[in-house]
């Protein structure tokens, strides 16, 4: 009797950073596998696979959640957004001006959580900003840089909506 891999195979359309695409998954390939191999969107990290570190995160229909965890059949009437596609997010740009990248290799965690975090929570203490990022590590412990970033585009939004609406 002759085995073939060929039924392992299903392929499902992902919607990822506003584009659907039809990917080839098996049953037990997580969205982070998917993402990173089969769609070339690498900025997701791999690191602990057992959602322990946030490097992985991605934000599935706007909330963030870790892609190690998440099989990619699961995924797929989901909304997905990668750091690929909050590269032109104020987010981005703050993390930037303020150093908050060290290593580098946790930043996309960070932003997409903190994009997250700014867009469901646009007046967010500081509190609430340790509670959001708490799920994600730094080994190169620049947390102060991470939070000082967020607290930048927190402002930058809060002005913004006071000149829209003045008095």
């Amino acid at each position: 009797m002759k085995l073939s891999n060929r039924d392992l195979f299903t392929v499902i359309p992902l919607l990822v950073n506003g584009r659907t695409q039809h990917v080839k998954v098996r049953s037990a390939d997580t969205l982070l596998h998917v993402l990173r191999s089969e769609l070339g969107l690498t900025g997701t990290k791999m690191a602990c696979e057992n959602g322990d570190c946030g490097a992985c995160d991605v934000l599935v229909n706007g909330k963030p959640m870790h892609s190690c965890l998440l099989l990619a059949v699961e995924a797929r009437q989901m909304n997905i957004t990668t750091v690929e596609g909050l590269k032109d997010s104020p987010m981005v740009q703050a993390f930037v001006e303020h150093f908050a990248i060290q290593c580098g290799y946790c930043t996309p965690g960070f932003v997409v959580s903190s994009h997250a975090l700014v867009t469901t929570h646009p007046e967010a203490d500081d509190e609430l900003i340790k509670e959001w990022l708490r799920p994600n590590l730094c080994r190169c412990t620049g947390y102060q840089e991470i939070y000082d970033a967020v607290r930048s585009v927190l402002r930058t939004n809060q002005l913004e909506k006071t000149d829209e609406n003045p008095g």
